[in-house]
Parts: C-alpha cells; structure tokens; sequence
C-alpha cells in the first residue's frame, strides 16, 4: 500500500549534518534517528532537530523529562492532506449524503452537501458556522451505526482516489516529512497526541496504519454515543445489557478545533505540551498554549501550505497566517522549500 522513494531523498541528522542515502518505506515501524524527506538546506529543520536534542540532553538548561516530553499534533493540512478536495471527514460526509445509494438523506442535508462542494469547485468562501453545522450533520449521518461500522466506513473511503492528484489514494495521502518528523520524536521518548477537528474513531482510522499512534492519544471531535437498547433513558437511568452494542445517537458534543483545543488537551493529558504542530488558524490557540509553558522552554510550529506544484497550495494565501506566526513567536514550515517530497515523487497534480 505504501511506495517506496528514490535514493536521493534528504536527510537531517540528529548531529545538524547532512546524509543522503537509502530511504526505507515511511511505514516502518522502527523509528529513525533522523528527518528524512526533507531538503538538505531546510535551516527549520536543523534548528528543530537541535533543540529537541537539547530537550532531551540532562546538561542542558532547556532540558525536560522523559515524563513531560509530549508533542501535540493537529492532522488535517498538518499529517496529512486537507485538499482533494477538502478535509478527509469533510468529503466523506458530501460522500455519503450525495452519493452513497444506501443511504437516504434528507432535504435539507443533500442542500448542505451541494453547497459545499459547489464552493470546493468553485472556490468560492464558506459562510460562517458552516464549520459546526457540517460535524453537527456529520455526526447526524451516523445515527444508529456502531464504532466498528464508522470505522469500517471510513477505511473503505480512504481506498478512493484523491481528487485533485495522480496516483494517490486518500488513505495514503500523508505528508512523508511529518511522518519521519514524528518517528524522530518517538526516537526521543516523545509522547505523540493528535488533536483533531476530526471524528476521533475515524482519526484513529486513518492514523492507525502509518502514523501508529497509540488510540488513547486521539483526540478529535466526539459525538454522543450510547447503548442500543438505551433508548431515551439517560445514562444514569440505564444498564448497559449483555446483547447491548455502542451506537452514535447523531448528536455532536463538541467539535475539537480552535480555542475547543486549548481545553481538551488540559483535560485529557492533564499536562501542557513541549511541541505543538498545525497548519491553520484552526490551530492557533493550541500553539500559544504551548508557548505559553511556564515549566520549560514550548514551540509552536505551524506548516504552510505554499506549495501550489506538489499540492494545492497558495504563497499569497499564508501570507496572513505567516504574518501572525512571526508576531507571536510560532516557528513556520515551508512545504514548498523544507520538504524534499510531499506525497512521493510519483504522485502528481491532476491537471
């Protein structure tokens, strides 16, 4: 399922010295003392690979823990990809409302749905709230299907092309520096979460292959789940019985972007992060909580998607969010000049 690159892909090495040589295939399982896939003048990366090497040396000033060593990473746009043409659950959701035979939705959302794909064709801007209502309906189409049958869904979804590329699934539409990025933190006894806008089960889904990130470190968007013969009866009111199975009720607790971050990361890790990588404004409130670490030494990295020959990028349109980065102290990521590959080099824009 995943390629191999060619033998000139380039290294940064744990010493800040450059090493171009053999590339294994990214989903290995045994962690590299090294970034690979990303270009051999990328000074982002070198300064990166120093100061986690300063993270985890005892003589160090900035040096934290085994115990504290947590990074935190958003996924959409920042593991993997966000444009062909939207977000992963984004797409799925116009999928399955507009052209799932089996699924019967109503008016209304078919209406929702169109709207959406007609701005994505057409790149026209979504109206505001158009982000909530989207995971309120997302989760509305799961109504009565188990855990097991979302994921099974979204594993046969990431099996379809990418639109928008050549040779690209959507299960394999990760980016390969980020990917060696997070197994040189896991070489480092890092503690890897993902903070998602995304439905966590269908993170868990995509992340589970590649990226191999433990599931009680997903965090992600979360809907109301209870038992099927629950009915009604709150949680408080009910026992769950021996033929009983998990099911979605099609409600939305919360959707985990922007400042809804800040707080779930306080509740469900209990300490704050070292390192925080995004890509969007969506993940502005996480990096300045990581900054924001008045125990060690926190960083913020936000990736840019400026590459318009190997994604779908824009220069002029992160020109904004670059702006705001340098204001307040978030170390940016070029696509177009710090990454040696994005997908690999057989995958292509769709012309």
């Amino acid at each position: 399922m995943f390629d191999r690159f060619n033998r000139s892909c380039c290294i940064v090495a744990v010493a800040a010295t450059l090493f171009i040589g053999g590339c294994q295939s990214p989903a290995r399982t045994s962690a590299p003392a090294t970034l690979e896939y990303w270009t051999a003048d990328s000074q982002v990366a070198t300064q990166f690979v120093e100061h986690v090497s300063n993270l985890c040396d005892p003589a160090s000033p900035k040096f934290v823990p085994v115990e504290d060593r947590i990074a935190v990473f958003d996924m959409d746009g920042t593991l993997v990809g966000e444009t062909y043409p939207s977000y992963f659950d984004w797409v799925l959701f116009t999928n399955r409302v507009l052209h799932d035979k089996d699924y019967k939705a109503p008016a209304f959302m078919k209406k929702f749905a169109r709207m959406l794909e007609d701005c994505w064709k057409n790149g026209k801007p979504l109206e505001k709230g158009t982000e909530k209502k989207q995971a309120e309906l997302a989760f509305e189409t799961f109504k009565g299907m188990t855990i097991d049958e979302v994921r099974d869904y979204a594993r046969k979804f990431m099996n379809t092309d990418a639109e928008g590329f050549n040779n690209l699934k959507r299960g394999d539409a990760y980016f390969r520096p980020m990917l060696s990025l997070v197994r040189f933190l896991e070489s480092k006894d890092f503690k890897i979460y993902i903070v998602s806008g995304t439905e966590r089960n269908i993170v868990r889904v995509l992340t589970e292959d590649v990226f191999k990130i433990p599931s009680d470190r997903i965090i992600g968007s979360d809907g109301v789940i209870a038992a099927s013969g629950q009915g009604d009866k709150d949680g408080l009111d009910y026992v769950y019985q021996p033929d009983d199975k998990l099911i979605y009720t099609g409600q939305m607790i919360s959707k985990n972007v922007k400042m809804n971050k800040v707080p779930i990361i306080a509740r469900e890790i209990g300490k704050v992060p070292v390192l925080s990588f995004g890509n969007s404004s969506g993940d502005l409130s996480m990096s300045q909580y990581v900054t924001n670490n008045t125990q060690y030494e926190g960083r913020a990295y936000i990736l840019l998607g400026d590459d318009s020959k190997r994604e779908h990028g824009s220069e002029q349109k992160v020109q904004k969010l670059k702006k705001y980065c340098d204001e307040h102290g978030f170390y940016t990521i070029s696509m177009k000049d710090d990454f040696a590959t994005v997908y690999g080099d057989n995958v292509t824009l769709a012309k």
